[in-house]
């Protein structure tokens, strides 16, 4: 059976509670004034309820009047989202933006550019997962993810596509109250080695062999970066670090960068976005990573060239 109730029916209550009468309701909604008279009563016929009291020279709204005008304005707004969602995906916008970020990329800048998304984009539902190192390729592949941005490996999978994005420099740094702080550099692997390691790890098998970039032989692993950052601020032990994160600490004395002997000047972490092969981001995807883009020309840290791929195991685990 179908249901008696329309929204055609809504919109005008919402009309004659707004208009103050039926004739200024006929007038707004461009219609005769026995139209929506018959509406009116139908659809207190249909809900068994006196919406409005017709005593006086004009109606008013009854108490359920009152109560059943929100739920109307409720549901024709919903009505409205509706339909500009289903504009919009004819438009080429997805249904819903699933984005899952390497916590190596620069958290605040991703704050500001999901903000602009949801200006730019109002009713596209987003979900965002920050994880570390294998974790946003594992959200890409259970599903749970469209998008995806990390560091890839040096043979990305083929039923994977990778577009480089940019580099974040890692630096090497420990507590300036460390040992290691004061020792002379360039710090060979033997000076190292004594002295405990932060590393950054997880769970997936994505990364379970990953042993590049560990030197120490006392390991103190973590899941993310911020509780490691905690660790390496009250002098636990050394690490590397993505240079946007531990800049100010530098400048405050708080953290100090260390010269390691037979290493880069730079070493930097490549960024990727990666989705699988013949599910191409929508207009909102590409809206994302085109102002992520802008926005990294002025972040410290950042570089724009694809210089070759380093492993995260040689970078981020360190």
């Amino acid at each position: 059976m179908i249901d008696p109730l329309t929204l055609d029916q809504m919109r005008v209550l919402v009309a004659v509670a707004d208009a103050g009468s039926f004739s200024a309701a006929a007038r707004k909604l461009g219609r005769v004034q026995s139209a929506i008279s018959q509406s009116i009563q139908t659809l207190e016929t249909t809900l068994r309820l006196n919406l409005f009291d017709r005593s006086g020279k004009t109606p008013r709204l009854t108490d359920a009047g009152k109560a059943l005008v929100g739920d109307a304005r409720a549901l024709i707004g919903a009505a409205q989202a509706i339909r500009a969602r289903a504009e919009g995906m004819a438009d080429g916008v997805e249904p819903e933006l699933t984005l899952a970020v390497d916590s190596m990329f620069p958290i605040p800048l991703l704050m500001e550019s999901l903000k602009a998304l949801r200006v730019a984009f109002p009713l596209l539902p987003a979900t965002v997962f920050t994880e570390a190192l294998g974790g946003s390729e594992q959200r890409l592949r259970d599903g749970a993810a469209r998008l995806a941005i990390y560091t890839a490996a040096p043979t990305s999978p083929s039923d994977l596509v990778t577009e480089f994005m940019t580099r974040i420099a890692m630096w090497p740094v420990v507590a300036t109250d460390h040992p290691l702080a004061a020792a002379p550099g360039p710090l060979t692997r033997e000076a190292l080695e004594p002295y405990v390691q932060l590393v950054l790890t997880d769970r997936t098998a994505l990364t379970q062999n990953w042993v590049g970039g560990i030197v120490s032989r006392h390991l103190w692993r973590f899941a993310d970066l911020a509780t490691r950052l905690d660790f390496l601020l009250a002098g636990f032990g050394w690490c590397n670090m993505p240079s946007h994160m531990v800049t100010d600490h530098i400048a405050a004395g708080r953290l100090k960068k260390l010269n390691i002997a037979n290493r880069e000047d730079e070493v930097a972490l490549p960024i990727y976005i990666v989705h699988e092969r013949g599910r191409l981001p929508g207009r909102a995807g590409r809206w994302l990573i085109a102002d992520l883009r802008e926005r990294l020309k002025t972040c410290p840290g950042a570089h724009h060239r694809d210089e070759g791929k380093q492993t995260a195991a040689e970078a981020a685990a360190a």
